[in-house]
């Protein structure tokens, strides 16, 4: 399957991956005086730099993705800075509303809308807004997210969305306190939240930098942290990190640490473990844990192959899938 818009006054695209290159539909937009794009793509559900995706929820269907400007972390590594880190409006070509962009969603097939780019929690008065509205006209609402996030606002928030994938930088403070300007706990403790107190689709990503998060005994750390706080079955995505922001001359992520990172996880009882921002097969695929039969084959930003019944369970052996289906 593939997926590639032709609307009238939009134009092809390429993401600055450096391994996975999609043509995608963009128009830049306003909304509520600050800038941000609309992208559509087959699930995984956003993939942006930091290939930050949603294996689990709706796979092989489209969403609409967009962000606004800014960010409550200071990530020196950050990807999206250019938008994320943006104060104050930017050029823009148009006007939308919440209701605009459920209509544009709807006019392009789309089953969701993803809050990304930046982070949705600075916005989410917004986010919140056209959550309401989506939710009105049956479709799902993502937040792609680091998680930072107050005791107070946190259920208001994920109480609009129906699956996040929360970027958890590291497990280890010291790592948020030198290169985020933030702390670790809030986006644990949300992550406990969404896990334990909501009915929220839960995936996460750990983006990994050489030499600062990359460790054999990091990694277990974090993988163990997932076990027994979030559930075995939570799927969790290593990503390679590429020169970025204030670590240009940092050194690119090699591929045999991701590789390493899945081992890891995987040794320690995780279920689904996935590789991203490079090239590897067997880290974009899902294996029924009961027949141990590939169920979803996906490649690049497309789904080869999907062996789900009508029930949404395993095409082999009607194992329950860790998700949400189209059907679901």
């Amino acid at each position: 399957m593939t997926c590639v818009l032709t609307n009238a006054g939009s134009k092809k695209y390429k993401t600055c991956s450096p391994t996975f290159p999609q043509v995608v539909a963009e128009r830049e937009c306003f909304a509520m005086e600050k800038s941000s794009r609309f992208h559509w793509e087959f699930q995984r559900v956003w993939w942006w730099t930091l290939l930050k995706t949603l294996y689990h929820f709706l796979p092989g269907s489209k969403t609409l993705s967009f962000g606004l400007p800014g960010c409550n972390l200071a990530c020196q590594f950050c990807q999206n800075h250019h938008l994320s880190q943006t104060v104050g409006a930017v050029r823009a070509a148009a006007t939308f509303s919440p209701e605009q962009i459920v209509h544009e969603a709807q006019k392009n097939d789309c089953r969701s809308i993803a809050f990304t780019y930046s982070e949705p929690i600075v916005w989410s008065e917004f986010a919140m807004a056209v959550a309401e509205r989506a939710h009105a006209a049956n479709l799902k609402t993502v937040a792609v997210t680091n998680g930072f996030v107050s005791e107070t606002h946190r259920p208001r928030f994920f109480a609009c969305m129906d699956a996040a994938n929360v970027d958890l930088k590291s497990i280890r403070n010291g790592f948020y306190r030198e290169y985020c300007s933030g702390n670790v706990e809030p986006v644990l403790n949300t992550l406990r939240y969404l896990a334990r107190e909501s009915c929220v689709h839960l995936e996460v990503t750990n983006l990994l930098i050489p030499t600062l998060n990359d460790s054999d005994e990091e990694v277990n750390e974090l993988a163990v942290w997932v076990r027994k706080n979030l559930g075995a079955e939570t799927p969790l995505h290593f990503s390679a990190f590429q020169p970025a922001f204030k670590m240009q001359t940092w050194q690119p992520t090699p591929p045999q640490t991701v590789f390493r990172a899945r081992e890891i996880a995987l040794n320690e009882g995780l279920v689904y473990v996935y590789t991203g921002n490079i090239d590897d097969v067997e880290g974009q695929i899902t294996v029924c844990p009961q027949c141990h039969q590939t169920i979803v084959v996906r490649n690049g930003y497309t789904i080869d192959e999907l062996h789900l019944n009508e029930e949404g369970c395993c095409g082999f052996c009607g194992q329950s899938f860790h998700g949400v289906t189209a059907d679901g």
